[in-house]
Order: C-alpha cells, then sequence, then structure tokens
C-alpha cells in the first residue's frame, strides 16, 4: 500500500514538450491511458479539461495541433511511492469541446502513441540495396531520432542479406506498415514502449518475450492483503490451433509439412494444462523460407493463438502499491488452483482522478494450473 501521495506530469508541446503551465493542470479534470501489447494495437489517451469560454486553453490546444506546428506532442509522468513511470509518450490527434453548466466547457483531448507519426507518409518504392532485414528496421527507426526514439532490434536467427544483382527489396506503405510487415514475415512483433525517461520510447522489433522478473503480485480474497477491487477468469477451448508449416528439400524440392508448438524459450507454458488444438492451420508461404526462419514464424502463428485463460479485473493503485505495467509478467494468488500463477499483462487502462487512481486490466497465458510451486510476491 502507498502511504505518499501521486503526483502526475503533463508536458506538453511541438516535437519536444516541456511541463505544462498550471493554468492547464488546474482545468484538468481526468486522464485515461490505453497500454496494450497486443499485435497492432496502438496506446492512446484522453485528457479531459474544464474550463470557462475565455480560457485560452482551447486556443493552445487548437493552434498547437494546426498546421504549424504539425505535431502536438504530450506526455504523461505518474510518480508512485517516489518511483516516475512514463504512461504514454504520443500526439494530439482530435479535440472536442462541448457546453457543460454554468457557463462552463468541456474540452477532451485525445491522442495516440508515437506511431500516428510513424504512419503519415507513404514512402513506397524507396530501395535498401544489400540490407538485411535488421538494417532495413534501423534505418526506418532513424527517421524518428528527433523524437527520442531508440531503436531495440533482435537480429534473427539467420541473418540474410540479398544479392542487389536479383533482388532489391523496396519500402512498402507508410513507415508503421512496413516495419509491422517485416516483423509479421519474420515472426517478430513491432511496438513502442515510452520511457524510461521522460521524452525517451523505446522501439521494440523482435520476438514477444514472455520472460522477466514478475511485477508485484495480484492477490484475491485475502483480507487486508487483498489489493484487487475485482476480477474474473474466462478459458476459451476453440482459440488454440496446430500451426504446420512447410519445409522445401532444395535438392528434391519436395514439400514436407512439420507441425509446429506453441512453447518457445521466449514463450514457456504459464499453465499445465492448455486445451487442445481443435484447427490445423497451414502457413504455406513458409515453403519459400530458410529452415530457421519457417520455424520462427510458425512459432510466432503458435504462441498467438496459444493464450486460451483470460483474466480481467480493476486494482486501485494506492492499494496495489505500484504501477502495474503491461508487456510484463504479474503473478495472481488466491483465484484457486485452476488460475493462481504467472500471466502476461496483455493491456492496461489507467485512469487518473484528483485523489484516485485506478487500472483496468487484461491478463492472459496459455492454460490452467500454475507451473510453478508458488507465487512471487
Amino acid at each position: 500500500m502507498i502511504a505518499g501521495p501521486i503526483h502526475l506530469t503533463l508536458l506538453v508541446g511541438p516535437v519536444v514538450p516541456v511541463p505544462a503551465p498550471r493554468f492547464v493542470l488546474d482545468a484538468l479534470e481526468s486522464v485515461t491511458v490505453t497500454d496494450t501489447a497486443a499485435r497492432g494495437a496502438t496506446g492512446a489517451f484522453q485528457l479531459v479539461f474544464t474550463l470557462d469560454k475565455r480560457s485560452a486553453l482551447t486556443t493552445l490546444f487548437v493552434i498547437a495541433g494546426g498546421a504549424v506546428p504539425p505535431i502536438l506532442r504530450v506526455i504523461l509522468v505518474v510518480t508512485v511511492a517516489g518511483r516516475p513511470e512514463v504512461l504514454v509518450d504520443g500526439v494530439v490527434t482530435e479535440q472536442q469541446t462541448a457546453p457543460a453548466d454554468r457557463g462552463r466547457y468541456t474540452m477532451t483531448v485525445t491522442g495516440v502513441d508515437l506511431t500516428q507519426v510513424m504512419g503519415l507518409i507513404d514512402l513506397t518504392g524507396t530501395p535498401y540495396p544489400a540490407m538485411p532485414v535488421e538494417a532495413r528496421v534501423a534505418t526506418v527507426l532513424a527517421r524518428y531520432a528527433f523524437l527520442g526514439i531508440v531503436p531495440l532490434i533482435i537480429p534473427t536467427i539467420v541473418p540474410e542479406t540479398p544479392d542487389p544483382t536479383r533482388q532489391i527489396p523496396v519500402h512498402r506503405g507508410t513507415d508503421l506498415a512496413y516495419l509491422r510487415l517485416l516483423a509479421d514475415r519474420t515472426g517478430y512483433v513491432f511496438t513502442l514502449i515510452p520511457g524510461p525517461a521522460p521524452g525517451t520510447t523505446v522501439a521494440y522489433w523482435g520476438p514477444e518475450a514472455k520472460v522477466g522478473p514478475p511485477q508485484p503480485a495480484l492477490t484475491l480474497d485475502s483480507d487486508v492483503l487483498t489489493n484487487v477491487d475485482r476480477v474474473s477468469f474466462s478459458i476459451d477451448t476453440e482459440r488454440r490451433e496446430q500451426p504446420v508449416i512447410f519445409l522445401q528439400n532444395p535438392e528434391t524440392k519436395a514439400i514436407i509439412p512439420v507441425p509446429i508448438p506453441d512453447v518457445s524459450p521466449l514463450n514457456p507454458p504459464l499453465g499445465l494444462l492448455a486445451p487442445p488444438a481443435k484447427r490445423i492451420r497451414h502457413i504455406r508461404e513458409t515453403a519459400k523460407l530458410s529452415m530457421p526462419q519457417a520455424i520462427l514464424l510458425g512459432m510466432a502463428r503458435a504462441a498467438q493463438s496459444a493464450d486460451a485463460v483470460t483474466a480481467r479485473g480493476e486494482l486501485d493503485v494506492l492499494r496495489y502499491g505500484a504501477v502495474l505495467r503491461s508487456r510484463r509478467l504479474v503473478g495472481v494468488r488466491g483465484a484457486g488452483l485452476a488460475f493462481d500463477g504467472l500471466y502476461f499483462v496483455q493491456s492496461v487502462t489507467h485512469q487518473l482522478r484528483r485523489g484516485a487512481y485506478s487500472q483496468q486490466f487484461t491478463l492472459v497465458r496459455n492454460g490452467l494450473i500454475s507451473t510453478l510451486p508458488t507465487v512471487p510476491v
């Protein structure tokens, strides 16, 4: 449990944000931030202000989000127990103003993370001669260094450099679309992780890793130790699929189908009893890939359908004692033998008001019954 207060820091500005003036913070009523690890999803935020018709706040956001300057950047940092956490680093996409009561107005500012900037310009046709996929990703991300984006690129198992006399890879679509395309072909994910310091963002391009030290455990039905307001569990027995890749013998040209398991060193099983796969998914494009690349892509497809158990709930950060973050592991205690154990935090929605900070979360894992004898506190 947190003994001290929770502080929210708002930074706003074109390209390089600065601390918001006092009158902006006084008008801020609520903050909602969605942080998700779901494939293809983006982080989002919403700020709600209460102001009067003569307030300069409306003009500030409208002008700053217009044609000049083109980017109005917003960074939200919450400090809990003396530890700052960057909740979101994004840009404003929409402002709405509506009358409230007694001559006052409500202004809602909506935005998404910095992937919005990556999806603005179509660069189809840009050549990348003799550049492996990792070099192409680094080249694309280098364009956004001015926004504080730091690349974290995990090399593929077998890096391949295209022969420029036979093939020259070219850019397809926007930078965001191309990065996601390269990740999907490799069995990787591309996502932006805000922080660790305000003004910096980690651009992660690599395998979806469900490993690492767990966050403080979520405790249910344990009297004074309970730190979760509500939680519900569900299991989808129809979700899991059995991927089958196709490997081609370079000498005989024979194609061999190979089933792929849904576990790997980066995606270990978090549950002992997983529902059996009821469908077979053929990944035919793997016949054109090398064996390591085909296996990697098949393992990624298997991991996407493996999370059959889902937990959804809500907690009060003051009781929990920390900020629950997505893309990490967390333990669950007090839910019974079937549902106790470690989970992967798929998404978290932060809701902040004056004197209150709550989080809605979604956890996933592959099956029932924990693989660990005890849940880490």
